[in-house]
């Protein structure tokens, strides 16, 4: 049986950024309640000299070791190490590489960070980013035309955040608050190219969310921007809004960022189909 512990050490060790090994290890790690992994991330090791390096540190506090090293030497003197200090390592890209070159064949060349090169992808992540931030809050209302995704909702119900995360994608995304007494902006009910979406949330939610906001700014607790009746009112038009017009919604009560933009992802996808069979 395992050793019961509430903490454990975790090395992540890549070529690249580590950002693969941090969303695998932390979906994993997430299974397990109660028990706290201290997390060591080692970005870019390329050389023997880095490797060696991350070697000590895996010695000096010994724990679960993932990696993605494409070099199969560094890989194999990283195996050597770990087995000799008792620390389970495991290459997260070895089983899917294996898939590929069942089917491909081996690659021509290895390329540590080769999904990180400044191709068209990239640039276009980058040109969605400015886009978005240049139109965050309802900003420049007058080209959304231009947009993949427009998203509404009340305020605090993380318009913004979901917009960059959309962005980091490659999504084009306009976010507009819906505010009490303030019309929406006209263009916004005439769009054709954009996908728009909705997003609400629990009355509770909101309240809790706003109240923690006001807390942070040290202003005013005895406002409607908190006043739960206000604040299922705001709710209960937006939803009316959205329903009028026929725009898909999301409650994001209980979504993470993540989460939100996996749903907006798959309904833009069928938007966008439906749009190039429509042109």
């Amino acid at each position: 049986m395992a050793e019961s512990r509430n903490y454990f050490h975790l090395h992540l060790v890549s070529d690249s950024t580590g950002e693969t090994l941090i969303a695998v290890s932390r979906a994993a790690a997430a299974q397990y309640q109660g028990v706290a992994s201290i997390e060591h991330v080692y970005p870019l090791v390329r050389n023997g000299e880095q490797l060696e390096r991350v070697i000590a540190e895996i010695q000096s506090s010994p724990g679960i070791v993932l990696f993605t090293l494409v070099d199969p030497e560094l890989a194999e003197r990283l195996e050597t190490a770990c087995f000799d200090s008792g620390s389970p390592a495991l290459s997260v890209l070895a089983p899917i590489l294996e898939a590929f070159q069942s089917y491909l064949g081996p690659a021509s060349t290895p390329r540590p960070g080769a999904q990180h090169s400044l191709n068209s992808d990239y640039f276009k992540r980058i040109d969605a980013l400015n886009y978005t931030m240049m139109h965050d809050d309802g900003q420049l209302p007058s080209d959304l035309e231009t947009a993949d995704v427009v998203l509404l909702g009340v305020s605090r119900t993380s318009k913004t955040p979901t917009s960059i995360y959309l962005a980091n994608r490659g999504i084009k995304t306009v976010n507009i608050p819906l505010v009490p007494g303030v019309p929406l902006p006209p263009a916004v009910q005439n769009l054709k190219r954009p996908l728009i979406v909705g997003l609400f949330a629990s009355p509770d939610r909101i309240v809790q969310i706003r109240q923690n906001r006001l807390l942070a700014l040290n202003a005013a607790q005895d406002s409607p921007y908190v006043d739960r009746e206000s604040v299922a009112d705001e709710i209960s038009r937006s939803r009316r809004l959205f329903a009028e017009r026929g725009w898909p919604v999301i409650d994001v009560s209980r979504r993470s960022i993540e989460e939100t933009a996996a749903g907006i992802l798959d309904l833009y996808r069928a938007h966008a189909m439906r749009f190039i069979a429509q042109a």
